[in-house]
Protein backbone atom coordinates (compact mmCIF):
# COMPACT_ATOMS: atom_id res chain seq x y z
CA UNK A 1 0.00 0.00 0.00
CA UNK A 2 1.49 3.13 -0.80
CA UNK A 3 1.54 6.37 1.44
CA UNK A 4 -1.68 7.99 0.00
CA UNK A 5 -3.46 5.16 0.25
CA UNK A 6 -2.92 4.30 3.47
CA UNK A 7 -3.95 7.87 4.31
CA UNK A 8 -6.56 7.45 2.47
CA UNK A 9 -8.03 4.42 4.39
CA UNK A 10 -7.96 5.64 7.84
CA UNK A 11 -9.45 9.09 6.65
CA UNK A 12 -12.27 6.87 5.07
CA UNK A 13 -12.67 4.60 8.25
CA UNK A 14 -12.56 8.30 10.07
CA UNK A 15 -15.21 9.71 8.50
CA UNK A 16 -17.54 6.37 8.75
CA UNK A 17 -17.05 6.73 12.15
CA UNK A 18 -18.10 10.45 12.25
CA UNK A 19 -20.67 9.72 9.98
CA UNK A 20 -22.02 6.70 12.75
CA UNK A 21 -21.32 8.36 15.86
CA UNK A 22 -24.26 9.25 17.79
CA UNK A 23 -23.84 12.79 19.31
CA UNK A 24 -27.72 13.37 20.07
CA UNK A 25 -30.81 13.74 18.46
CA UNK A 26 -33.10 16.19 20.25
CA UNK A 27 -33.63 18.90 20.44
CA UNK A 28 -32.45 19.49 17.13
CA UNK A 29 -31.66 23.20 17.39
CA UNK A 30 -28.87 21.83 20.07
CA UNK A 31 -27.24 18.67 17.69
CA UNK A 32 -28.10 19.54 13.99
CA UNK A 33 -25.00 21.97 14.00
CA UNK A 34 -22.44 19.34 15.45
CA UNK A 35 -23.64 17.09 12.40
CA UNK A 36 -23.48 20.37 10.11
CA UNK A 37 -20.15 21.60 10.98
CA UNK A 38 -18.77 17.97 11.06
CA UNK A 39 -20.15 17.26 7.39
CA UNK A 40 -18.34 20.19 6.10
CA UNK A 41 -15.19 17.86 6.17
CA UNK A 42 -11.55 19.52 6.30
CA UNK A 43 -8.13 17.93 6.19
CA UNK A 44 -8.96 15.96 9.50
CA UNK A 45 -5.27 15.93 9.85
CA UNK A 46 -5.41 15.90 13.72
CA UNK A 47 -7.50 12.20 13.56
CA UNK A 48 -5.07 11.32 11.06
CA UNK A 49 -1.79 11.93 13.00
CA UNK A 50 -3.40 10.10 16.22
CA UNK A 51 -4.27 7.25 13.91
CA UNK A 52 -0.57 7.40 12.00
CA UNK A 53 1.60 7.79 15.14
CA UNK A 54 -0.63 4.52 17.12
CA UNK A 55 -0.37 2.74 13.74
CA UNK A 56 3.93 2.85 13.95
CA UNK A 57 3.80 0.80 17.40
CA UNK A 58 0.91 -1.26 16.79
CA UNK A 59 -1.65 -2.64 14.35
CA UNK A 60 -4.71 -2.58 15.89
CA UNK A 61 -5.41 1.35 14.83
CA UNK A 62 -9.20 0.93 14.42
CA UNK A 63 -9.52 1.06 18.04
CA UNK A 64 -8.69 4.09 18.62
CA UNK A 65 -11.58 5.63 16.05
CA UNK A 66 -12.84 6.99 19.22
CA UNK A 67 -9.83 8.98 20.58
CA UNK A 68 -8.98 10.23 17.11
CA UNK A 69 -12.56 11.24 16.90
CA UNK A 70 -12.06 13.08 19.92
CA UNK A 71 -9.42 15.22 18.86
CA UNK A 72 -11.40 16.40 15.69
CA UNK A 73 -14.65 17.08 17.89
CA UNK A 74 -12.78 19.10 20.09
CA UNK A 75 -11.11 20.97 16.93
CA UNK A 76 -14.26 22.00 15.43
CA UNK A 77 -15.77 22.73 18.86
CA UNK A 78 -13.54 25.59 18.98
CA UNK A 79 -13.59 26.49 15.15
CA UNK A 80 -17.49 27.05 16.14
CA UNK A 81 -16.63 29.42 18.82
CA UNK A 82 -14.22 31.05 17.12
CA UNK A 83 -16.32 31.59 14.27
CA UNK A 84 -18.87 33.49 16.83
CA UNK A 85 -15.82 35.72 18.55
CA UNK A 86 -14.16 36.63 14.66
CA UNK A 87 -17.67 37.31 13.34
CA UNK A 88 -16.61 35.17 10.53
CA UNK A 89 -19.85 34.29 7.85
CA UNK A 90 -18.56 31.71 6.15
CA UNK A 91 -16.05 28.48 7.01
CA UNK A 92 -15.27 25.79 4.32
CA UNK A 93 -17.47 28.10 2.05
CA UNK A 94 -20.27 27.27 3.80
CA UNK A 95 -21.92 29.43 6.17
CA UNK A 96 -20.92 29.15 10.05
CA UNK A 97 -23.05 27.93 12.49
CA UNK A 98 -23.76 31.11 14.23
CA UNK A 99 -24.81 32.52 10.46
CA UNK A 100 -27.21 29.40 10.20
CA UNK A 101 -28.63 29.11 13.12
CA UNK A 102 -27.47 32.30 15.35
CA UNK A 103 -25.37 32.92 18.60
CA UNK A 104 -26.64 31.16 21.10
CA UNK A 105 -27.23 27.99 19.59
CA UNK A 106 -23.63 27.71 18.44
CA UNK A 107 -22.36 28.81 21.59
CA UNK A 108 -24.64 25.82 23.24
CA UNK A 109 -23.70 23.25 20.35
CA UNK A 110 -20.05 23.82 20.62
CA UNK A 111 -20.40 23.77 24.55
CA UNK A 112 -21.99 19.89 23.77
CA UNK A 113 -19.20 18.89 21.43
CA UNK A 114 -16.56 19.41 24.18
CA UNK A 115 -18.71 16.88 26.19
CA UNK A 116 -19.18 14.39 23.15
CA UNK A 117 -15.14 15.06 22.90
CA UNK A 118 -14.79 13.55 26.48
CA UNK A 119 -17.35 11.30 26.13
CA UNK A 120 -15.14 9.76 22.89
CA UNK A 121 -12.14 9.86 24.52
CA UNK A 122 -13.72 7.30 27.66
CA UNK A 123 -13.22 4.58 25.38
CA UNK A 124 -9.81 4.43 26.54
CA UNK A 125 -8.00 1.55 28.28
CA UNK A 126 -8.36 2.45 32.50
CA UNK A 127 -5.01 2.31 33.33
CA UNK A 128 -4.09 5.19 30.86
CA UNK A 129 -7.32 7.51 31.02
CA UNK A 130 -6.79 9.87 33.96
CA UNK A 131 -2.82 10.78 32.48
CA UNK A 132 -4.68 11.13 28.74
CA UNK A 133 -7.35 13.38 30.50
CA UNK A 134 -4.73 15.16 32.01
CA UNK A 135 -3.25 16.04 28.85
CA UNK A 136 -5.88 16.58 27.20
CA UNK A 137 -7.02 18.83 29.16
CA UNK A 138 -3.78 20.88 29.42
CA UNK A 139 -4.18 21.22 25.74
CA UNK A 140 -7.93 22.70 25.86
CA UNK A 141 -6.89 25.43 28.09
CA UNK A 142 -3.65 26.43 26.27
CA UNK A 143 -5.90 26.24 22.84
CA UNK A 144 -7.88 28.89 25.00
CA UNK A 145 -4.85 30.85 25.68
CA UNK A 146 -3.86 31.33 22.39
CA UNK A 147 -7.67 32.71 21.58
CA UNK A 148 -7.10 34.72 24.53
CA UNK A 149 -3.90 36.32 22.91
CA UNK A 150 -4.88 36.45 19.54
CA UNK A 151 -7.66 38.22 20.91
CA UNK A 152 -5.66 40.72 22.94
CA UNK A 153 -3.18 41.21 20.24
CA UNK A 154 -6.23 42.82 18.12
CA UNK A 155 -6.64 46.08 20.51
CA UNK A 156 -2.65 46.21 20.66
CA UNK A 157 -0.57 48.63 18.82
CA UNK A 158 2.60 46.48 19.29
CA UNK A 159 3.42 42.56 19.08
CA UNK A 160 6.35 41.23 19.51
CA UNK A 161 7.60 38.26 17.34
CA UNK A 162 8.54 35.92 20.16
CA UNK A 163 4.45 36.75 21.57
CA UNK A 164 3.07 35.88 18.24
CA UNK A 165 5.30 32.93 17.84
CA UNK A 166 4.18 31.59 21.48
CA UNK A 167 0.31 32.72 20.19
CA UNK A 168 0.30 30.47 17.34
CA UNK A 169 2.18 27.38 19.22
CA UNK A 170 -0.65 27.74 21.92
CA UNK A 171 -3.77 28.41 19.53
CA UNK A 172 -2.48 26.20 16.88
CA UNK A 173 0.52 23.81 17.13
CA UNK A 174 0.15 22.30 20.66
CA UNK A 175 -2.99 20.73 19.27
CA UNK A 176 -1.24 18.85 16.73
CA UNK A 177 1.64 18.10 19.24
CA UNK A 178 -1.41 16.41 21.42
CA UNK A 179 -3.03 14.34 18.91
CA UNK A 180 0.14 12.50 17.79
CA UNK A 181 1.47 12.01 21.72
CA UNK A 182 -1.96 10.59 22.34
CA UNK A 183 -1.74 7.95 19.66
CA UNK A 184 1.30 6.92 21.00
CA UNK A 185 0.88 6.74 24.30
CA UNK A 186 -2.17 4.68 23.74
CA UNK A 187 0.13 2.27 21.48
CA UNK A 188 2.60 2.18 24.60
CA UNK A 189 5.44 3.25 23.38
CA UNK A 190 8.04 4.80 24.68
CA UNK A 191 8.28 7.97 26.85
CA UNK A 192 11.07 9.26 24.61
CA UNK A 193 9.72 8.77 21.33
CA UNK A 194 6.24 10.03 22.71
CA UNK A 195 8.21 13.39 23.45
CA UNK A 196 9.63 13.52 20.11
CA UNK A 197 6.44 12.85 18.71
CA UNK A 198 4.98 15.80 20.40
CA UNK A 199 7.88 18.33 19.76
CA UNK A 200 7.50 17.17 16.03
CA UNK A 201 3.78 18.18 16.00
CA UNK A 202 4.47 21.23 17.63
CA UNK A 203 7.20 22.33 14.97
CA UNK A 204 5.10 21.68 12.10
CA UNK A 205 2.20 23.38 13.74
CA UNK A 206 4.30 26.77 14.40
CA UNK A 207 5.50 26.12 10.48
CA UNK A 208 1.85 25.48 9.15
CA UNK A 209 0.41 28.79 10.74
CA UNK A 210 3.35 30.45 9.14
CA UNK A 211 2.87 29.16 6.13
CA UNK A 212 -0.86 30.63 5.98
CA UNK A 213 0.50 33.78 6.99
CA UNK A 214 2.63 33.91 4.10
CA UNK A 215 -0.11 32.34 1.95
CA UNK A 216 -2.29 34.97 2.73
CA UNK A 217 -0.02 37.55 1.02
CA UNK A 218 1.83 35.61 -1.70
CA UNK A 219 -0.54 32.52 -2.56
CA UNK A 220 -1.72 31.98 -6.22
CA UNK A 221 -5.40 33.48 -5.93
CA UNK A 222 -6.36 30.54 -8.10
CA UNK A 223 -5.33 27.96 -5.55
CA UNK A 224 -5.77 29.51 -2.57
CA UNK A 225 -9.34 29.18 -2.56
CA UNK A 226 -9.79 32.13 -0.74
CA UNK A 227 -9.31 35.93 -0.85
CA UNK A 228 -5.43 37.05 -1.07
CA UNK A 229 -4.03 39.67 1.23
CA UNK A 230 -7.60 39.33 3.53
CA UNK A 231 -4.72 39.68 6.70
CA UNK A 232 -3.68 42.92 5.18
CA UNK A 233 -7.32 44.35 4.43
CA UNK A 234 -8.10 43.30 8.45
CA UNK A 235 -4.56 44.90 9.95
CA UNK A 236 -4.16 41.40 11.13
CA UNK A 237 -1.20 41.02 13.43
CA UNK A 238 0.84 38.30 11.65
CA UNK A 239 3.89 37.68 11.19
CA UNK A 240 4.79 39.46 8.43
CA UNK A 241 3.05 42.40 9.55
CA UNK A 242 5.11 42.23 12.92
CA UNK A 243 8.32 42.09 10.86
CA UNK A 244 7.21 44.88 8.56
CA UNK A 245 6.62 47.10 11.32
CA UNK A 246 10.13 46.60 13.19
CA UNK A 247 11.77 46.60 9.86
CA UNK A 248 9.98 49.51 8.52
CA UNK A 249 11.97 53.19 9.07
CA UNK A 250 11.50 56.33 7.50
CA UNK A 251 8.98 57.09 5.11
CA UNK A 252 8.37 53.26 4.32
CA UNK A 253 7.10 53.50 7.96
CA UNK A 254 5.10 56.32 7.91
CA UNK A 255 3.30 54.69 4.68
CA UNK A 256 2.86 51.81 6.10
CA UNK A 257 1.20 52.88 9.19
CA UNK A 258 -0.80 55.46 7.42
CA UNK A 259 -2.27 52.26 5.71
CA UNK A 260 -3.13 50.64 9.02
CA UNK A 261 -4.51 53.93 10.24
CA UNK A 262 -7.50 54.41 7.43
CA UNK A 263 -10.94 53.24 7.77
CA UNK A 264 -11.61 53.79 4.01
CA UNK A 265 -9.62 52.63 1.46
CA UNK A 266 -9.91 50.52 -1.80
CA UNK A 267 -9.10 47.02 -0.67
CA UNK A 268 -7.17 45.84 -4.18
CA UNK A 269 -4.83 49.43 -3.53
CA UNK A 270 -4.24 48.76 0.42
CA UNK A 271 -3.39 44.77 -0.24
CA UNK A 272 -0.95 45.93 -3.42
CA UNK A 273 1.02 48.45 -1.45
CA UNK A 274 1.37 46.74 1.45
CA UNK A 275 2.35 44.15 -0.19
CA UNK A 276 5.40 46.14 -2.05
CA UNK A 277 6.29 47.35 1.34
CA UNK A 278 6.45 43.73 2.69
CA UNK A 279 9.08 43.55 -0.53
CA UNK A 280 11.03 46.30 -0.21
CA UNK A 281 11.70 44.83 3.52
CA UNK A 282 12.38 41.50 2.35
CA UNK A 283 9.34 39.98 4.76
CA UNK A 284 9.18 37.05 2.02
CA UNK A 285 12.13 35.56 2.50
CA UNK A 286 12.15 36.36 6.59
CA UNK A 287 9.02 34.32 6.94
CA UNK A 288 10.42 31.68 4.90
CA UNK A 289 13.58 31.32 6.97
CA UNK A 290 11.29 31.25 9.83
CA UNK A 291 8.95 28.83 8.82
CA UNK A 292 11.85 27.04 7.40
CA UNK A 293 13.63 26.85 10.71
CA UNK A 294 10.65 25.45 12.91
CA UNK A 295 9.81 22.64 9.76
CA UNK A 296 13.54 21.71 10.26
CA UNK A 297 13.22 21.26 13.61
CA UNK A 298 10.24 18.95 13.42
CA UNK A 299 12.41 16.94 10.64
CA UNK A 300 15.13 16.36 13.12
CA UNK A 301 13.27 15.36 15.85
CA UNK A 302 10.48 12.79 13.75
CA UNK A 303 14.71 11.27 12.26
CA UNK A 304 14.66 10.22 15.92
CA UNK A 305 11.91 8.30 16.45
CA UNK A 306 12.40 4.19 17.09
CA UNK A 307 8.90 2.99 15.70
CA UNK A 308 8.03 -0.45 14.47
CA UNK A 309 5.95 -0.47 11.17
CA UNK A 310 8.03 2.03 8.45
CA UNK A 311 4.26 2.40 6.72
CA UNK A 312 2.77 4.11 9.16
CA UNK A 313 6.20 6.13 9.55
CA UNK A 314 6.48 6.64 6.07
CA UNK A 315 2.91 8.40 5.79
CA UNK A 316 3.46 10.31 8.64
CA UNK A 317 6.61 11.89 6.94
CA UNK A 318 4.25 12.02 3.72
CA UNK A 319 1.45 13.85 5.08
CA UNK A 320 3.18 16.05 7.12
CA UNK A 321 5.64 17.23 4.00
CA UNK A 322 2.59 17.60 1.99
CA UNK A 323 1.41 20.10 4.81
CA UNK A 324 5.02 21.64 4.08
CA UNK A 325 4.49 22.25 0.43
CA UNK A 326 0.69 23.20 0.60
CA UNK A 327 -0.18 25.97 -2.08
CA UNK A 328 -3.81 26.51 -0.44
Amino acid sequence: MTKKELASELLEKLEKFLSEADFGKSPQELYDPITYILSLGGKRIRPILSLLSYGMYRSDVEKILPQAAAVEVFHNFTLMHDDIMDEAPLRRSKPTVHEKWNDNIAILSGDVMLVRAYDLLLNSPSDKLKQLIRDFNQTAAEVCEGQQFDMNFETRETVSEDEYLEMIRLKTAVLLGFALKMGAYLADADPKDMAKLYEFGVDIGVGFQLKDDLLDVFADQSKFGKQVGGDIISNKKTFLLIKALELAEGETAQELNDWLAKTEFNKEEKVAAVTKIYNSLGIKELTEAKMNSYFDEAFEALGEINFNNQEYFDTLEGVARKLVHRER
